[in-house]
C-alpha cells in the first residue's frame, strides 16, 4: 500500500508546521513586548508623578509649624471630614439600592431626561416584540420644524436600559433638538417577548421608521443613529431594507470583531478562552429562556476594574457633597439590567462576536435571509476612538476593507461612507460625554444638511479651529478622500493573527452542539421560573447593590445619622494636605488595579495565541478561515453597471455638467470644506435645474458622474463642451461651479488648475477673482419659498 504523502509532500508539511511554529512563538513574543513596554511606559510614569506630588505635600506638611498652623488640627479637621464622607457617601449607595427597586417596580422605563410619548409599542405589532417607538417631547422655548429630517436613536441593548443617548442635555437628543429636528428614540422593555428574534427585532424597527416618514411626509427619510450594540443592529436594518433609511450615524460599534492590535484591545480574546457560544446557551438554560443582562455588565466592568471597583466610589467618596446627583443619574442606567431571549444572544454571539460573519458576508438574519452590507445605500458615518478598549477603531473600521475591493468599489456603489476617529474618549464617552455631544455630535448632526452632496466615496471627517463657545461653539470641518490603505495603517500589518479565531469559532460551535445534546436536557430540566428568579436576585452585580439599600435593616441607621451630619457639615477643601495625602492613596490603590488588569491582559493574550495560534489550531480552523471573496480591482471597470455609466460619458445636460466638474474639483483637491459643501449643497436643493430632479434623481446624478470621472478622467472633461454646447450655459456652469469653490483667494493651487482647464476646455477666459459672497448670476435662480 503506497503512503498518502510523498517523501518530498512530507517534508513540505513538515516545513509548514516548522514555520506555523516559528510565527506563533513571534506572535506571542510580539504580544508580550509590547505589553512589556507599555507596562513599563505609563505605570514608571505614574510613579514618578506620585513621587513628585507626595513629596511636594510632604513638604507642605513640613511648613505647617512654621506658619503657625498645627498638625493635629490639619488631622482632626481631616478625620471629622473624611468620617462624614464616608456616612454620606453610604447614604448615596443607600439611595441607589432604592433607585433600582423603584426603578425595577416601574418596569424600567427609558432613563431619558426629556419627556416623550410612545408612537408604537412594539408590543402590540403582528410579531410582538418588547421594543417602543419614543417622539420626544421638546423642552420649553425649542421650536421643531416638521420639514427638518427626523432623527431615530438606537440605543445599545447590552445589558442596560434605554435612554443613554438622551440623559442629559448635552447628548445626541439635546444636539438634535437644538437644530430643530424631530427626535424619535427606539427604548425597550426590561424582557423580551415571548419567542422574540432579532429579525422580529428588525421588522418591528422597519415599522418604526415607516410610521416616522407617515408623520412626515415633506421631510427627506430619518438619520438612523445607532449606539455601539445599536450601531450595528443599525446596520441589519439598512442592509435588508436598504430603500427605507436615511444616512447611518454608527457610533462605537463592534463590526469587525476578530480586528484589533497585538498587545491591545482584549475584549476579543474572551470568545475563545471562556468557551465560546456554549457559556450563553447555558446562562440562558439557568434563567429559563431568557440571558440576563448582568453578565454582559459584569464583564464590561472587569475590562477596567480600576475605574468600576475603586475609581468611581472614590471619586464620590471626595467629592460627595455635589457629585451626588451625578452619580446617582448615570448608575439608574448602568444598574438597569435588562434580558434577551435564548435565541437572541444566540445569534449575537454565534453570528458576531465569535463568527464574525457579518464583517465577512456570511451573516443570515433568518433562514433565507442573507446580510450584505455592500446593499446599504444610505450615507454611513462612523465614529470610533482609540481610547475606546470595548471598540477600538479596527473593530469599528475593518468592516470596509472586508467588504470592499478598493475605494473605487465604494464609488462604484454610490456608497459615501465617513469615519471620524478621535484620539481618547473611552466607549461611554462616545454616546454620554458633554464636550463630544457638544463638538462631535454637534458637527455631525450640521453635516448631515449637506452630505448627499458629497460624491461617493471614502473620507475621514476632520474637525478643527473652534469658533464661539459653549453650545455656540462651531468648528472647521472638512472631509479628506482616503484609500483602503489608510484604514489598514490603522492595524498592525496583515491581520495574521486573526486566523486564530477561526479555530476559536469551529470549536465555539462543536462545544454548542455537545452541550446541547449533552448537558442542556437536565440543566433545562432543573431549573423553573423560581429557581431561575433566585439566581437573577443572587447575581453579584444586583446582590452589591441590594445589600446596601433599605431592605438591608442593618441600613437603617444611615438615614438619620446623615441628617445631623448635615446639619454639622464640616467639610475641608481638596488642597487641605490630608486629602492630597488621601488623593495620592488612591491613586496607588488605582494604578495597583490597573497594573493587574494590564499584567492579566498580557497573560490572556499570551494564553490566547499558545493554544489557538498553534499550527494544529490551524488545522482545526482551516474550514472557517476565510474571507469575503473580492473581485480584482482591474475587474470592476467591466462590471455592468460601470459600463452602463460609461456609456453616458457625451450624454447629459447642464446638470451633468456642472455637477462632473464638482466631482473633478474634489478629487483635485483631495479634500472638501463643509463650508464648500454647503455651498454646493445650496445649489443642488434649491437652484434650478437641480432642486426638481428631486434627492433621488440627484443623488443617482453624482454617482453617475463619480463613476464617469474616476474611470475616464479626460474624457470626463473634455465631453463638457458636448454637455454645456453654447456659450450661455458654459458660462452659468463655470459661474455656479466657482461660485461653489469660493474666493479665488481661498483655492488651493490644484483647484485654480482644474477650474482654468475646465475655461479652456469650454472656451472661456481666464479665471478671475471674484468676492466671497458673490451671488450665481443666472436666470437659474432659487425657487420662491
Amino acid at each position: 500500500m503506497e503512503p498518502q504523502f510523498s517523501p518530498d509532500q512530507t517534508a513540505e508539511r513538515a516545513a509548514a508546521t516548522f514555520d506555523g511554529t516559528i510565527r506563533q512563538g513571534e506572535l506571542m513574543a510580539k504580544a508580550i513586548q509590547r505589553h512589556t513596554e507599555r507596562i513599563s511606559r505609563t505605570h514608571g510614569k505614574r510613579l514618578r508623578d506620585r513621587s513628585e506630588r507626595t513629596m511636594a505635600v510632604l513638604k507642605q506638611l513640613g511648613a505647617v509649624p512654621a506658619s503657625g498652623g498645627s498638625w493635629f488640627e490639619l488631622a482632626s479637621s481631616y478625620v471629622t471630614d473624611s468620617f462624614q464622607r464616608g456616612v454620606l457617601t453610604l447614604d448615596v449607595l443607600r439611595e441607589r439600592g432604592n433607585n433600582d427597586i423603584a426603578h425595577e417596580a416601574d418596569g424600567t422605563p427609558p432613563v431619558l431626561i426629556y419627556k416623550y410619548e410612545i408612537v408604537v409599542d412594539g408590543a402590540k405589532l403582528k410579531t410582538p416584540v418588547n421594543y417602543m417607538l419614543l417622539r420626544i417631547l421638546p423642552p420649553e422655548g425649542i421650536e421643531i420644524f416638521d420639514w427638518k429630517r427626523p432623527y431615530m436613536i438606537i440605543d445599545p441593548r447590552a445589558g442596560h436600559g434605554a435612554g443613554i443617548g438622551g440623559f442629559k442635555e448635552d447628548s445626541q437628543v439635546g444636539v438634535a433638538l437644538r437644530d430643530g429636528h424631530p427626535v424619535y428614540f427606539v427604548a425597550f422593555r426590561p424582557h423580551p417577548e415571548p419567542g422574540q428574534t432579532l429579525a422580529d427585532v428588525m421588522r418591528a424597527e422597519v415599522e418604526f421608521i415607516r410610521e416616522i416618514a407617515r408623520r412626515h411626509p415633506k421631510s427627506p427619510k430619518p438619520i438612523v443613529v445607532g449606539n455601539c450594540q445599536g450601531g450595528w443592529a443599525t446596520m441589519l436594518l439598512a442592509a435588508a431594507n436598504s430603500d427605507i433609511t436615511g444616512p447611518l450615524v454608527i457610533n462605537g460599534a463592534p463590526l469587525a470583531y476578530w480586528s484589533g492590535r497585538v498587545g491591545e484591545n482584549p475584549m476579543r480574546y474572551n470568545g475563545g478562552l471562556l468557551g465560546g457560544l456554549m457559556p450563553a446557551l447555558l446562562f440562558s438554560d439557568l434563567g429559563h429562556g431568557q440571558f440576563d443582562g448582568a453578565h454582559l455588565v459584569s464583564n464590561f466592568e472587569g475590562l477596567n476594574p480600576a475605574r468600576n471597583h475603586w475609581g468611581k466610589y472614590y471619586d464620590l467618596y471626595s467629592d460627595v457633597d455635589a457629585g451626588r446627583e451625578r452619580f446617582l443619574e448615570f448608575e439608574r442606567w448602568w444598574g438597569g439590567f435588562h434580558f434577551m431571549n435564548e435565541a437572541e444572544i444566540r445569534w449575537i454571539v454565534e453570528q458576531l462576536f465569535v463568527g464574525n460573519r457579518l464583517a465577512r458576508g456570511e451573516a443570515r438574519l433568518e433562514h433565507g435571509r442573507h446580510l450584505d452590507l455592500k446593499k446599504i445605500r444610505s450615507p454611513i458615518i462612523v465614529f470610533a476612538s482609540h481610547g475606546d478598549n470595548i471598540t477600538p477603531p479596527q473593530q469599528a473600521l475593518n468592516w470596509i476593507v472586508d467588504t470592499y475591493t478598493d475605494e473605487n468599489e465604494i464609488k462604484i456603489r454610490g456608497q459615501r461612507i465617513i469615519y471620524m476617529v478621535h484620539e481618547k474618549v473611552g466607549h461611554l464617552g462616545i454616546f454620554v460625554s458633554s464636550s463630544i455631544a457638544n463638538k462631535e455630535h454637534s458637527e455631525v448632526a450640521s453635516t448631515m444638511k449637506t452630505i448627499e452632496a458629497l460624491a461617493p466615496g471614502l473620507y475621514e471627517m476632520a474637525i478643527t479651529d473652534q469658533h464661539g463657545e459653549g453650545v455656540h461653539a462651531r468648528f472647521t470641518v472638512s472631509f479628506t478622500e482616503r484609500k483602503l490603505d489608510d484604514i489598514r495603517a490603522l492595524d498592525d500589518g496583515q491581520r495574521e493573527e486573526e486566523q486564530a479565531f477561526a479555530a476559536v469559532d469551529r470549536l465555539s460551535q462543536l462545544g454548542a452542539e455537545a452541550y446541547d445534546l449533552g448537558l442542556r436536557p437536565l440543566v433545562q430540566a432543573s431549573i423553573t421560573p423560581q429557581i431561575a428568579e433566585a439566581l437573577r436576585t443572587a447575581h453579584p452585580a444586583r446582590a452589591q447593590r441590594l445589600a446596601l439599600s433599605d431592605r438591608n435593616p442593618w441600613m437603617s441607621w444611615v438615614e438619620p445619622t446623615v441628617q445631623a451630619i448635615t446639619s454639622a457639615r464640616a467639610a475641608v477643601p481638596a488642597s487641605h494636605p490630608f486629602r492630597e495625602l488621601e488623593q495620592l492613596w488612591s491613586d496607588s490603590v488605582e494604578q495597583g488595579l490597573d497594573l493587574f488588569r494590564d499584567m492579566r491582559d498580557a497573560c490572556y493574550e499570551t494564553m490566547f495565541y499558545g493554544i489557538f495560534g498553534s499550527p494544529m489550531m490551524k488545522i482545526v480552523g482551516r474550514s472557517y478561515n476565510f474571507q469575503r471573496t473580492l473581485k480584482d480591482p482591474t475587474e470592476l471597470r467591466f462590471l455592468p453597471e460601470v459600463q452602463a455609466h460609461l456609456l453616458n460619458v457625451d450624454r447629459g445636460g447642464f446638470a451633468e455638467g456642472v455637477i462632473r466638474m464638482l466631482i473633478v474639483l474634489a478629487q483635485a483637491r483631495g479634500s472638501v470644506r463643509r463650508t464648500r459643501l454647503e455651498r454646493s449643497a445650496q445649489v443642488l436643493t434649491m437652484h434650478e435645474p437641480f432642486a426638481s430632479l428631486g434627492s433621488e434623481r440627484r443623488a443617482a446624478l453624482i454617482h453617475e458622474q463619480t463613476v464617469i470621472v474616476e474611470f475616464e478622467p479626460e474624457a470626463a472633461v473634455q465631453t463638457l463642451t458636448k454637455l454645456l454646447p453654447t456659450d450661455k450655459d458654459r458660462r452659468e456652469a463655470v459661474d455656479v461651479v466657482e461660485f461653489i469653490a469660493g474666493p479665488l483667494e481661498e483655492m488651493e493651487p490644484h483647484t485654480i488648475q482644474a477650474l482654468q482647464r475646465f475655461r479652456r476646455t469650454l472656451g472661456l477666459p481666464t479665471l478671475e477673482a471674484r468676492p466671497a459672497d458673490a451671488a450665481i448670476e443666472s436666470p437659474r435662480e432659487p425657487e420662491a419659498a
